[in-house]
């Protein structure tokens, strides 16, 4: 969802360059359902009703705070709605190509690194 034909809302892609790869949360984790997510106040909401709530936590207790939400980020840009999936990889994002960018991008580095691999196993 990083690139410029991404159908998604502008404050998505700016939220992805400003995260780092510490900026997400493992929310859900007592439901056995879990999910990381960037950090966002409703995500601090959800975190705090689980120490709360501990083992008896019910997804009716953070429902409208997971449920739903994503029409109102990915699409509103609403980026405090509630959570939603982000994963770690946040943190490798800074800048927001076009789709032919990004593939141009992974192949010449992927082609870097075997090209640096296969010199070295043919030195040896």
């Amino acid at each position: 969802i990083a690139t410029k034909e991404a159908p998604v809302h502008e404050n998505v892609k700016k939220a992805l360059i400003a995260a780092s790869e510490l900026d997400t949360r493992l929310i859900m984790r007592p439901l056995r359902n879990t999910e990381r997510v960037l950090a966002n106040p409703a995500v601090e909401k959800i975190v705090e009703i689980e120490r709360e709530k501990g083992a008896s936590l019910g997804i009716e207790d953070i429902r409208e705070l997971v449920g739903g939400v994503y029409p109102r980020v990915m699409q509103e840009g609403d980026m405090d709605a509630g959570a939603w999936s982000c994963g770690m990889v946040a943190g490798l994002i800074h800048d927001i190509p076009t789709c032919k960018e990004l593939i141009d991008r992974l192949m010449s580095e992927a082609e870097t690194i075997i090209r640096k691999r296969l010199e070295g196993l043919l030195a040896a």
